[in-house]
């Protein structure tokens, strides 16, 4: 296989690409480099190989004839890549498709980037190895040629080793041990010396699934699982984020389409489906709130007959959600409430259909913000009804989530819905 790196400073390959196993994979003819540097295609004394920018801005950017002609250099360049946080993300499928080409062609960039008609010029693909800068793509390109040509058949030696590695199956890999037994109280456990291939294969797939649930759960959207698999999923996955999320729908004080502050009918719609929504991703409760005595009574009603009466015994799956309900008279009753179950005082994430413009408004939240707290402490997302919250309930919590839909000029769901399509964002890829 042949990569062509184009680089301005291709001193930087020496070492890692004639070290360990890719030296020897170069020495046997498995892997060839060809080095192109754009400086050797300047037409000037400085071989000048970048320039302002137009329209002005820090640092420099890379001129196009330098890399256009660099480029055209190469007699067979086969598919062009440039490293780019604008690019697909580069991971291990990614790996395995450019593994079965000839030639690959890799740009590293520098400064503060390539002038973008090069892109005109050639088919080339964008490349990303992550969400952080690098000083050039160099690093970038060594980190991506060497999870291809390890690809290769022959590269590793042994044919099993490159698809028992992490993500080869689109999964983390299990945990390793060798001699000595035991390290300053530390065991080699037990399964893996009894010799049981069989027991041994098994523990491997279940450590490698638990490694997979706790670290990188998304990577199982894409993993081939049996039934054998889901069923070791389920068990290990009761401690996931959800238990430390609740919600609550607020029906007082919300605003009414005349901008009027209201208090709104409970429906039994919303308690049926958000209860469901609840107990489907494993969230901590659902709190109804509303200050209204009659409305508390149609709850209590409500719920006395899924939870503990004729419904109870008609539909289990739908009393098991709906035992989850909590009727309370407002927020300050919920935060006491998830308080007394966790030791922890929620932080209190608002919802709203519009973006919230005022002075000294709470602050916008993202998900991964809502992910990240849900590692350490419980999360209380706050609902309205009617025309949506007032304005004393999005000031009482930490911040507000950003509107489902804040790019168009139609964000008009029903509560349901918005708590469907949120409570999935948040924890749809977690288990």
């Amino acid at each position: 296989m042949n990569f062509h790196l184009v680089s301005l400073f291709p001193e930087f390959f020496e070492t890692p690409l004639s070290s360990g196993l890719m030296g020897k994979a170069v020495d046997s003819g498995l892997v060839h480099f060809e080095h192109v540097n754009p400086r050797d295609f300047t037409t000037d004394r400085h071989k000048t190989v970048d320039d302002r920018p137009y329209g002005g801005g820090p640092g420099m950017v890379m001129m196009l004839d330098p890399l256009h002609k660099a480029i055209q250099s190469i007699e067979r360049p086969g598919r062009i890549l440039m490293m780019s946080p604008r690019g697909r993300t580069f991971d291990q499928s990614f790996a395995r498709e450019l593994s079965r080409e000839e030639d690959v062609t890799i740009l590293c960039g520098r400064y503060e980037g390539i002038d973008e008609r090069l892109l005109d010029l050639h088919d080339i693909e964008l490349v990303s190895v992550g969400d952080f800068v690098l000083n050039g793509g160099e690093v970038a390109a060594v980190c991506m040629t060497e999870a291809v040509a390890r690809l290769v058949p022959e590269f590793m030696g042994h044919e099993d080793s490159g698809e028992e590695e992490s993500f080869s199956a689109s999964m983390l890999e299990y945990p390793h041990y060798t001699r000595p037994e035991e390290y300053e109280g530390l065991a080699v456990p037990e399964i893996l010396k009894g010799g049981d291939h069989g027991r041994i294969a098994s523990w491997r797939r279940e450590q490698a699934l638990t490694q997979t649930l706790e670290r990188r759960p998304e990577l199982l959207d894409k993993a081939r699982l049996t039934q054998e698999d889901i069923d070791v999923l389920c068990n290990i996955s009761r401690h996931r984020l959800g238990r430390n999320l609740y919600m609550a729908l607020v029906h007082y004080p919300v605003w009414n389409k005349h901008k009027q502050k209201v208090a709104v009918s409970l429906t039994n719609l919303d308690v049926h489906d958000m209860s469901r929504v609840t107990r489907s991703y494993g969230m901590g409760g659902f709190y109804a709130v509303t200050p209204l005595e009659d409305q508390k009574a149609l709850a209590r009603s409500l719920l006395d007959h899924w939870v503990d009466g004729a419904g109870a015994k008609a539909n289990p799956d739908r009393s098991d959600a709906l035992s989850m309900v909590s009727v309370v008279d407002d927020l300050s009753q919920v935060e006491v409430d998830i308080c007394s179950r966790t030791g922890q005082k929620p932080l209190l994430a608002a919802t709203s259909a519009k973006l919230d413009w005022r002075k000294g408004a709470p602050p916008p939240m993202a998900m991964d913000e809502i992910r990240n707290q849900l590692e350490s402490r419980p999360v209380l997302l706050v609902f309205g009804t009617g025309h949506g919250l007032a304005e004393e309930v999005l000031d009482a919590c930490d911040g507000t989530l950003r509107p489902i839909r804040y790019l168009d000029d139609y964000n008009h769901l029903s509560v349901r819905s918005a708590v469907a399509i949120t409570i999935d964002r948040l924890l749809g890829d977690i288990w």
